[in-house]
């Protein structure tokens, strides 16, 4: 079993000049990076109007999915760590613009300017230290802060990821809900070993519509009788980030003087200097002066 990319090399030195090239020309990639593309392009939910929208392809790698966003009649913004990906992307004269960029550092586009953003297979990427000054955490905070505030109120971001484990798929979803997302993750084919997918389907700002949900086998939709199960396999849906204050605790025991004294006396016995007991220790102190 061929280990994954991201943990065999960095993404700019695993995709060099031959793996890009390799990677481009493979009609099994071909096919499903146009699959996965044409499902976000889905997920984001666009308004069907025939006006084009501005969008925002992360890991955009060879162009790849580009392509389905170009073919969709949208224009696009295509972000890639790999220079040799990029310089693919070039030579096959792709529709997009391109910008050689590292998301964990932040997507440095202005605020409020792309309608949607999708990503295919690249987010997981920022789950790894590749270098000693990579911090997964910073790395995940930066860039979904930069992919909110870059995005206008109420567009979508589908991100197709490959989570290596439960732990991973928590701490990724976690920081797009402290970023300020409302969502969660949509699965399709939970029960399929192969064909299983996972996009994480993010609104800025509070949610315009209803979540939707994964698809099938027979490619419907998912009701929430087939996602029940296995815990692994369902589809995990917040649409609320903020935390659960903590319950206070009632009832507390107050501290009297007998629990003092006692306290002092086994002080004393450990050989500690002890402040000696008047009628003023442990008293009870007005509520004001």
């Amino acid at each position: 079993m061929t280990s994954r990319p991201e943990l065999q090399a960095p993404p700019e030195i695993f995709y060099n000049d031959d793996e890009a090239r390799k990677y481009t020309s493979s009609s099994r990639i071909i096919d499903i990076q146009a699959k996965l593309s044409e499902r976000a392009v889905e997920l984001l939910a666009l308004p069907n109007d025939d006006v084009p929208r501005l969008l925002l392809d992360i890991g955009c790698g060879s162009g790849l999915s580009g392509e389905t966003l170009s073919e969709n009649g949208h224009q696009w913004i295509g972000l890639d760590i790999s220079q040799s990906m990029l310089d693919v992307a070039l030579e096959r004269e792709v529709e997009g613009d391109l910008v050689l960029g590292d998301m964990g550092q932040g997507l440095g586009l202005r605020p409020g300017v792309i309608d949607g953003a999708i990503s295919i297979s690249a987010v997981q990427w920022l789950c790894n230290a590749d270098k000693s000054s990579h911090e997964p955490r910073i790395r995940l905070k930066a860039f979904f802060g930069s992919l909110y505030r870059c995005l206008g109120r109420g567009a979508r971001a589908v991100l197709q990821v490959y989570p290596e484990n439960l732990a991973q798929r928590e701490l990724i979803l976690g920081f797009a809900m402290r970023a300020g997302f409302s969502g969660g993750i949509v699965v399709d084919f939970p029960h399929s070993t192969k064909r299983r997918k996972e996009y994480l389907v993010l609104t800025c700002g509070p949610p315009s519509s209803a979540a939707p949900r994964g698809k099938g086998e027979d490619g419907e939709s998912c009701s929430d009788e087939d996602s029940s199960g296995d815990e692994d396999n369902q589809s995990v849906c917040i649409s609320d980030r903020h935390r659960p204050r903590k319950k206070q605790r009632l009832n507390k025991k107050m501290k009297g003087r007998e629990w003092v004294l006692k306290k002092k006396e086994q002080m004393r016995r450990k050989g500690n200097a002890v402040p000696a007991d008047t009628k003023y220790t442990a008293r009870k102190r007005k509520a004001r002066f």
